[in-house]
């Protein structure tokens, strides 16, 4: 069976922060972990360094056969604000009337009419930063999602949504074509700017468009650490804009994030700057991005890393 370790490096990092007592001067086996997941000890190894590699865990501590790690400043700082969005109300919102329209798309698709809305919540689609909606936020998503005339069923006395629901054409136009944001959906026919700011500007890339307006610094001097980390910034900011794919979308934050680690640890290696720098480069040149936008984050990128292909 194939391991899947991107989904599993945030519930060990999460682990871990457990394990230490949330202190990164303390250290801790994985084994446990990893024999609770299906792993085995060259697999267990692996996690640990994919984790590493993502600046989540050091492996300073690890000896032959004891996969040992520790959280880095990093991992400490992804675990804690990864618990405030779980605690955040308005995100959870958000999730589950996502998770919820794409659940019914899907069951739609299967040929699945009007589905028990609760069935949702043997799905990933009811995770909210790793942890499990309760039926009463699913309730709670299913009554807005007919408010907004994005899905139909009817609602009993108990229940302030809908029991049963089905999708409608317009929850189909809203996960297809805008992967089941509603707030994305309502603002298609909307005209506006949304700014990104970053730093102090050495030079200037601007683009004005009814999407956005981006002022964004530069380096004429070659690679500049600093100017690497706020480019990664501004890469995952913009990220949701860029309507991708969910793979593309996860890609995309994996390599801005490993921008931003590498830049930031005291003695970048270019070359790997260079090479997360190409692949981002390429998706946002691919079909998968349309607008002015990717074509803006692409130049900038180009600017800040130079010696990329063209944008």
């Amino acid at each position: 069976m194939a391991i899947d370790f991107v989904a599993l490096h945030e519930p060990l990092v999460e682990w871990v922060y457990e394990q230490t007592a949330a202190d990164s001067a303390e250290y801790v086996t994985i084994t446990a972990f990893g024999e609770q997941h299906g792993l085995d000890e060259q697999q267990t190894f692996r996690l640990l360094l994919t984790c590493k590699e993502w600046g989540l865990l050091s492996d300073r501590w690890a000896t032959m056969g004891d996969p040992a790690a520790n959280l880095t400043p990093r991992g400490m700082q992804w675990v804690q604000e990864r618990r405030r969005r779980r605690a955040d109300p308005r995100a959870r919102s958000v999730t589950a009337r996502r998770g919820l329209l794409t659940w019914l798309w899907e069951q739609k698709n299967d040929g699945a009419g009007y589905p028990i809305v609760e069935g949702v919540l043997q799905s990933p689609h009811s995770l909210h930063e790793g942890e499990r909606l309760t039926p009463e936020e699913i309730d709670r998503a299913s009554a807005y999602l007919l408010a907004k005339a994005l899905i139909t069923g009817n609602k009993t006395d108990q229940t302030e949504g809908p029991v049963r629901a089905e999708i409608t054409a317009e929850g189909q136009d809203c996960v297809e074509h805008f992967d089941g944001d509603v707030s994305a959906y309502e603002r298609r026919n909307s005209t506006g700017n949304t700014t990104f700011n970053i730093g102090e500007n050495t030079g200037n890339i601007a683009a004005n468009s009814r999407d956005f307006t981006m002022n964004a610094t530069t380096n004429k001097d070659g690679i500049d650490p600093a100017a690497v980390v706020m480019l990664a910034r501004a890469l995952r900011q913009a990220a949701p804009a860029l309507e991708l794919p969910e793979e593309d979308a996860l890609e995309f934050t994996q390599l801005a994030t490993r921008l931003e680690t590498e830049a930031a640890n005291g003695s970048p290696d270019p070359s790997r700057l260079q090479r997360w720098g190409g692949s981002i480069i390429g998706i946002l040149n691919s079909p998968v991005v349309s607008g002015a936008l990717g074509s803006v984050l692409a130049a900038y990128t180009g600017t800040v890393l130079p010696g990329l292909p063209p944008a």
